[in-house]
């Protein structure tokens, strides 16, 4: 019996074949997104253009495979989630520069490489979210609202080490300089209700249960909580707080795609990077993900356009990416996770 093209791929990775065939008809990803929520989006590209997507997915390890594989790698296109990881591919030297006038016009300037070297494909929103039934609308607006000493023992987080929170505190530093954010973070961890711990949808749990009043999370795990019976009412409890929104705006990340630099399916690689920015897999993304089109003008999912129109930081990724070493540093120094 004939294996599928996934299958071949998989196995070759498996037993550490470094070259697998190709054809110009299918172009292989390696994607640290969970497939159920790429892959009918894949699938309508597919559908679209007689190209076969071959996906092969893992939680970690897969930069250092593609490291490990070099220029006989059969990936063309790296998925993945976090500015950090798209950075740590670019550092590594790992993917090739690709601009076309479909990418550019379609990707703001500030959620992709001025090189072309990685696009953005979604942002996902940092944002606060306070108890329902203990905390007055409009009581806490600002990140640096988080500091207040009104909110002492009211505060959760996950750890200040997770990507998601060095992205927040690099965003911090690069706003307001090495000194103010070390000032900020001490008076964030002074607040805190319990030592950081748990994932976002646990800070959700942990203001149902009445551990603390305030967190900070992903907008899109709402939605996520939302659909699953029994993490509705943490959802329910709480409410979104968009922050910053008189004066620079959230701050978010955001879900993006890099060329590898040995792509053996090139053209066809790009075309699904086209595709991925296009208006039906925004609007795709939107709807399954609960997360925010990268592209302008693409409708939001109903749960996110419940919330009021976001405005976010544009302040270029990039420069927040440079201050996530120092951030990282931070949280040891003031010891947040103690």
């Amino acid at each position: 019996m004939s294996q599928s093209p996934v299958r071949r791929l998989a196995g070759a990775l498996l037993l550490g074949v470094l070259a697998v065939p190709v054809s110009a008809a299918e172009v292989n990803v390696y994607s640290y997104r969970q497939p159920h929520l790429i892959q009918p989006i894949l699938d309508e590209f597919s559908k679209e253009t007689g190209i076969e997507v071959n996906v092969v997915h893992a939680k970690e390890g897969l930069v250092e495979r593609l490291r490990h594989e070099g220029r006989n790698s059969p990936a063309d296109l790296m998925l993945t989630v976090d500015i950090g990881r798209l950075v740590e591919l670019v550092e590594a030297d790992l993917v090739a520069p690709v601009q076309t006038p479909t990418l550019t016009a379609d990707v703001p300037p500030q959620y992709r490489d001025p090189e072309g070297k990685w696009y953005g494909l979604t942002t996902r929103a940092r944002v606060i979210i306070t108890s329902k039934e203990r905390v007055a609308e409009g009581a806490i607006q600002t990140y640096e609202d988080l500091a207040d000493p009104r909110w002492k023992g009211k505060i959760c987080t996950r750890s200040g080490k997770h990507d998601y929170m060095v992205g927040l505190f690099a965003s911090m530093i690069a706003h307001h300089g090495e000194a103010d954010a070390r000032t900020w973070l001490e008076g964030v961890k002074s607040n805190l209700a319990r030592r950081p711990q748990g994932n976002d949808r646990a800070q959700a749990r942990a203001i149902k249960e009445g551990a603390c009043d305030v967190a900070v999370i992903n907008t899109y795990y709402i939605g996520n909580m939302l659909e699953d019976p029994e993490q509705k009412g943490w959802a329910e409890a709480v409410r979104v707080v968009y922050p910053n929104q008189a004066d620079r705006g959230a701050h978010v990340n955001i879900s993006g795609m890099a060329l590898t630099k040995s792509a053996p399916n090139r053209d066809t690689a790009i075309r699904l990077m086209e595709f991925l920015t296009g208006d039906r897999a925004q609007q795709m993304y939107a709807e399954r993900n609960v997360e925010y089109p990268v592209k302008p003008g693409v409708a939001l999912a109903p749960l996110l356009a419940s919330w009021g129109e976001l405005k976010s930081d544009e302040l270029a990724l990039t420069e927040v990416a440079r201050y996530r070493s120092a951030a990282s540093k931070l949280v040891d120094i003031v010891g947040y996770d103690d």
